[in-house]
């Protein structure tokens, strides 16, 4: 079985075009620390590539820096380098990709309120569960 899940972060805006035959495609890479312990850590870099309609979201929603969760395969390609050596590259397919938030403080166009708007009325009190009160007596039961 090969199947990859990946978190991290992107480390450059996505490259995005079509093929030749119409397909679209984006093209993009991801840091992912590796923990050995609390503290030693290193970074490892890969390069993702999607196709189609999960190309076209990945090209109008990530820009650098951005965290993502990428679910995919993982595949190699041989090219010839520019001194005439092989090489050999390995990509990540991705099936799916998750748009995650990249952390505390920060508006990335996720679904979050401040605590200015927060989407509750003068009179009400809010509460961190996103329900609105409901007094009782309103209750038809």
């Amino acid at each position: 079985m090969n199947r990859v899940i990946l978190i991290g972060n992107l480390t450059r805006d996505p490259e995005s075009g079509a093929t030749q035959s119409g397909v679209s495609y984006c093209r993009f890479s991801i840091a992912v620390n590796r923990r050995f312990s609390k503290e030693n850590e290193t970074t490892d870099f890969f390069n993702v590539v999607c196709w189609r309609g999960l190309a076209e979201n990945c090209a109008k929603i990530l820009q650098k820096g951005r965290k993502v969760c990428v679910v995919g395969a993982i595949q190699t390609r041989q090219y010839d380098a520019q001194d005439g050596s092989k090489r050999t590259a390995y990509d990540i397919v991705a099936d799916e990709v998750e748009f995650l938030p990249s952390g505390a403080g920060r508006s990335d166009g996720d679904n979050t309120q401040s605590s200015e708007n927060n989407g509750y009325g003068s009179n009400s009190k809010p509460n961190n569960s996103g329900l609105t009160p409901v007094d009782e007596d309103d209750l038809p039961f």
